[in-house]
């Protein structure tokens, strides 16, 4: 082990253990402050499986575990890259992807084989990845030449498989028992209105479907959006799957919605549900549920409750982010799963094995728009705080070549250095007016520099902030405070980014030492 990180790992344990002392008894919402959305949960034995939508990141559909509901950490992606040929997904000739990619998944088990769906509008087809290893794979890919918009795969116990889809008029379709197609000839309405139960003008109509059967009757989640209103659970109900359908609002309280029903075993239920919380993204919550009359009744008293009657959550860290010391033992992968590429990586122009202890990003072509540079390597920001820092070795960038730190969205903000003819700069820009501008920069003499960023999502003040080090241990603010507000486009929430790209000569390469993370900010900002 390197003496570096033996030191880091003494600190982190030092203060996890004072973490864990001060924790509370029970759970809290949300149960994971971070970008989660469109989760969809099941429940074999004792163990919990979650996948939820990264879109244009991959690889794509991460799969969560959870032995308590809370406590998720990473166990496997669904798949590598969605598809290889694709200018969109490779940012190739001025084209992205971004806020496209693969959305909303299904997760399901049935007949000892996990399934989970997304769809894409990217390249406007469905697909179904199942495995019988849900942590290990491997994963069969189908691939169905339709784009079913927020569907919900499900086996029906008399040997039927359905996806059920659509925006406020909702339609199922019955798929062949091998899944490889749709039979055509029973696709038909399944609701025709099924914003009804919400008695307003839509602004967002009922989409999010989640289809599932509970003591011989159907239930089916969705989400809307009255004008003027919040996002809003509606929950159908039917004797069959044909209908008819009652409809009613399941939940209207903080704008937490969309998700579906899960139960613990030792039957007690729950709605697993997500919010949108500015820019550190869409968080899950979970929800209590009573049974009335046959109907599942979620929170209390139409309530989402701050606490849970569930083992408390463990770390203000989720176990969907982690620090990364980039040195690898036999066997151990490239990468955690915590990392996730922005858009289709290039492979052959990063390592962790070219020298140890290290990440290197290679330049491998010319590049003048910081959203279309390739293998920025993300992970998620969190709340209700949180900052990264790396160090980074410029010793082998080019003339042109600029690396370091992102906050990485459609206004997205950075640190890092700047090479001009020998001359090196420590730069900070952003994209706050749309497109890319230097608020500071100085200049440096030395060939190593260490980079911060920090994200305060308290109260949802969506700001970050960057900082330079000479030698690790006094930081240095640069540039200006940076607005982080959600955007369409990129639909997701902040990501932390390295990077590394050339805009005169390809060939150079930065090598970065770490990647630190942690639940609080320099104080006094």
């Amino acid at each position: 082990m390197k003496t570096k990180d033996f030191i880091y790992a003494f600190l982190v344990a030092i203060w996890s253990v004072s973490t864990i002392k001060a924790q509370k008894t029970e759970a809290q919402n949300p149960i994971i402050f971070a970008d989660v959305p469109d989760i969809s949960i099941i429940r074999v034995h004792d163990a919990y499986y979650m996948s939820s939508t990264t879109m244009h990141m991959n690889p794509g559909v991460p799969i969560m575990k959870s032995k308590d509901l809370v406590n998720w950490y990473l166990v496997n992606y669904a798949y590598q890259i969605l598809e290889k040929n694709d200018d969109r997904l490779n940012l190739d000739h001025g084209k992205n992807d971004y806020g496209r990619g693969s959305w909303a998944s299904s997760l399901r088990y049935h007949n000892k084989v996990y399934y989970v769906s997304t769809f894409s509008g990217t390249t406007g087809k469905t697909y179904i990845f199942s495995t019988k290893d849900i942590e290990k794979g491997p994963w069969k890919k189908t691939v169905l030449n339709n784009s079913y918009h927020d569907h919900s795969l499900f086996f029906d116990d008399n040997g039927k498989v359905y996806l059920v889809w659509g925006g406020g008029k909702l339609q199922i379709v019955e798929l062949k028992e091998d899944l490889s197609e749709v039979k055509e000839e029973t696709k038909r309405i399944l609701i025709e209105n099924a914003n009804a139960p919400a008695k307003s003008d839509i602004m967002l109509p009922a989409e999010g479907s989640q289809l599932f059967k509970i003591k011989g009757k159907y239930y089916l989640f969705n989400i809307c959006w009255p004008k003027d209103g919040m996002r809003t659970v509606i929950i159908h109900r039917a004797d069959n799957i044909t209908g008819p359908w009652e409809g009613k609002i399941g939940l209207q309280n903080l704008g937490v919605a969309q998700g579906g029903l899960v139960d613990t075993p030792d039957g007690r239920w729950f709605s697993y549900l997500f919010k949108d919380a500015g820019g550190v993204g869409r968080i899950p919550y979970l929800v209590p549920v009573k049974w009335e009359n046959d109907w599942p009744v979620l929170g209390e008293n139409g309530k989402v409750p701050s606490n849970l009657d569930l083992p408390p959550n463990k770390s203000l860290i989720p176990g969907i982010v982690k620090s990364d010391e980039f040195t690898r033992r036999k066997g151990e992968n490239d990468l955690p799963l915590v990392w996730q590429w922005n858009h289709n990586p290039d492979n052959a122009h990063w390592s962790v094995k070219e020298r140890k202890g290290y990440l290197r990003l290679k330049t491998a072509r010319i590049d003048s728009s910081f959203t279309q540079i390739k293998n920025i390597l993300t992970q998620r920001t969190f709340g209700p705080v949180c900052s990264a820092n790396t160090m980074v070795d410029l010793s082998n960038m080019k003339s042109g070549d600029f690396a370091g730190l992102s906050l990485l969205q459609k206004d997205y903000g950075l640190v890092g250095v700047k090479v001009d003819n020998g001359v090196k700069k420590i730069v900070m820009a952003d994209a706050e007016k749309g497109s890319y501008q230097e608020i500071e920069s100085v200049l440096l003499n030395q060939t190593k520099i260490y980079f911060k960023a920090e994200c305060d999502f308290r109260n949802q003040a969506d700001q970050g902030r960057f900082y330079y080090s000479l030698d690790g241990k006094k930081w240095i603010g640069i540039g200006k405070a940076i607005k982080m507000p959600y955007t369409i486009p990129h639909f997701m929430g902040y990501r932390f980014g390295l990077f590394n790209y050339a805009s005169k000569t390809i060939g150079g390469f930065a090598d970065f030492d770490y990647f630190r993370i942690e639940d609080k900010i320099l104080e006094n900002n």
